[in-house]
């Protein structure tokens, strides 16, 4: 835990995204809070503190050293969320995916380097860098990615790439980073991709639903406020510096299929279910341990599935798109 958050100067690259936008509500009252976002997806735009007086935009690119440089400067703490993430984007920009997760990566942790008094740098990976399959995977087991040319892992390979030099900076600078890897996390403000999003805003429509494949793969869900609470407490928890942490619900556990009709019933939506052929590698298994974050930090995600699905709905009720 260890949150108590107020008055520093907060730097989130990405912090228009989902995650980015969401942290940003819980702690802009209480400090200075500067985004640095290309603007590509915008999940800030309509939130009540979009234009908050402690609340800073910087439009900017993090393969631009200096002018990431220039926007860090006076930092306390640096969130680096900003990535191409999502399957469809990965498969049609594999080299644009490489380089923003990875050189991205680089320039944060350079211009991070640089900072006076800087307490914390939380760097942004993912549950991909398991491969294929993962049960009960605990930070400790081996990373494991799939065949060269196949663009479904160059986001693995990215964030994996990036883990590694932000492990390289606190051990051979100092510098205090922690890794997160995200288990799946959905919830109010979602944008872009994501399967749970998109089922939501589908069965509320009562339209068809679409699962890839079979609908066999099996996923651990996570809702926003419990990722944004191991996220506070990666921030301010002493014990975090320098350590990688799994932050998911390992309890929220259903099939794709599953899923579908979990949102389904619990919305009481008429749609469909329908199978269409995938043609991409997929995840087949991926379910968290997150015994070492309970452990040192003292997270614990508490929101269960089906109420995850109806706040979540509940809040696209009132955003129709």
């Amino acid at each position: 835990m260890i949150h108590n958050l107020s008055n520093k100067r907060i730097f989130i690259t990405g912090g228009a995204g989902f995650i980015g936008s969401t942290l940003i509500g819980m702690l802009v009252a209480d400090n200075d809070i500067t985004v640095y976002d290309n603007l590509r997806r915008n999940s800030l735009a309509g939130r009540s503190y979009e234009h908050h007086p402690r609340l800073r935009l910087v439009q900017g690119d993090v393969l631009d050293l200096a002018a990431l440089r220039h926007a860090m400067e006076g930092a306390n703490i640096v969130v680096h969320c900003a990535a191409v993430a999502g399957i469809d984007t990965v498969l049609k920009r594999p080299t644009e995916t490489m380089r923003i997760n990875m050189l991205g990566t680089a320039n944060v942790l350079e211009a991070a380097r640089h900072l006076t008094g800087v307490e914390r740098i939380i760097n942004f990976s993912t549950s991909e860098v398991f491969g294929r399959s993962a049960f009960r995977a605990d930070e400790a087991n081996l990373t494991e990615i799939g065949a060269v040319g196949e663009a479904r892992w160059t986001y693995a390979v990215s964030k994996l790439a990036a883990e590694h030099l932000a492990k390289a900076y606190h051990q051979e600078f100092g510098l205090p980073v922690v890794t997160l890897r995200p288990f799946n996390v959905y919830g109010p403000g979602q944008v872009g991709e994501g399967a749970l999003r998109t089922f939501i805003l589908r069965a509320l429509k009562h339209q068809d639903i679409e699962i890839h494949g079979d609908g066999n793969q099996i996923r651990a869900w996570c809702y926003i406020d419990d990722f944004i609470e191991g996220l506070l407490s990666s921030m301010t928890h002493p014990r975090a510096i320098g350590e990688s942490f799994n932050i998911g619900n390992s309890r929220a556990v259903v099939t794709i299929f599953g899923l579908a009709q979990t949102v389904v019933r619990v919305l009481a939506s008429q749609s469909r279910i329908l199978f269409t052929n995938k043609t991409y590698a997929d995840v087949e298994l991926r379910v968290p341990s997150v015994q070492k974050a309970r452990e040192l930090i003292g997270f614990e995600a508490k929101v269960d599935l089906e109420e995850g699905v109806r706040r979540t709905a509940e809040f696209y009720r009132n955003h129709q798109e």
